[in-house]
């Protein structure tokens, strides 16, 4: 019989490690590859470096130590137009929202379209799309600046999938949310998952993962502790 392709990592990590000033180690030796078209999610105490690890990922930190690429390119060496290109193809869903509050929910989300130089009738199309998934069609004016915590958690996700990127990276998208909304988002992330995108998901709540078939890795003081598929379980005492 023959022995299927193995599958194209549109992520890999070789032994990085990230310290910051004086001397806290944030990542330690970490190795990762993620396959394009997967899902999988990221565990860990508070402080146990999955944002740094993110950040790895889309560029905007480097390891001090180790090798980091995404799609083809060691971002240690990447540079000119490739940058930006790169960008394109990562969407960010960040912790901490990273919204123009003097801006309104409709043009925070049109950002990362008009970068890549889609019409203005393509753009409005997916902005009024992605805000009647997320129960958000009443806050197409509003200013960002304005909205709870869980509305700007609900825009910024919808930034990061706006431009269908190869990649999202969403640090705890689920963070402020009721378990309705919770469901939206998720099913939001499920549907670009299946349309192809690549999709890693640093969370704290159990109930978004505890029943998926998709791998879940666990950071534990910079370190990954669970790098196994959880559906295969092997006692502490086995090789």
């Amino acid at each position: 019989m023959d022995t299927p392709p193995a599958k194209k990592s549109i992520v890999e990590i070789v032994r990085a490690t990230k310290i910051y000033t004086p001397d806290v180690v944030a990542l330690e030796d970490i190795s990762l590859s993620i396959t394009y078209g997967e899902m999988l999610f990221l565990t860990g105490m508070s402080g146990a470096g999955k944002t740094t690890l993110l950040k790895l990922i889309c560029g905007m930190e480097h390891p001090d130590k180790g090798l980091v690429e995404v799609a083809g390119k060691d971002l240690n060496r990447i540079k000119g137009v490739e940058i930006p290109q790169l960008r394109q193809q990562i969407g960010m869903a960040y912790q901490d929202f990273k919204l123009l509050p003097d801006r309104t929910v409709a043009q925070n989300i049109a950002m990362a379209m008009e970068v890549s130089y889609q019409s203005i009738r393509t753009i409005k199309k997916r902005v009024i799309e992605l805000l009647q998934k997320l129960r958000m069609e009443h806050k197409h004016d509003a200013l960002a600046g304005k909205l709870s915590r869980g509305e700007q958690q609900r825009v910024t996700i919808a930034r990061a999938v706006a431009n269908s990127p190869k990649l999202i990276l969403a640090d705890e998208p689920t963070g402020n949310l009721d378990s309705k909304t919770t469901r939206l988002v998720m099913e939001l992330f499920e549907q670009c998952n299946i349309s192809g995108t690549t999709i890693l998901i640093a969370t704290h709540d159990e109930g978004i993962y505890k029943k998926s078939e998709n791998r879940v890795l666990e950071l534990h003081s910079g370190r990954l502790v669970q790098p196994a598929d959880r559906t295969i379980s092997t006692p502490n005492n086995m090789p």
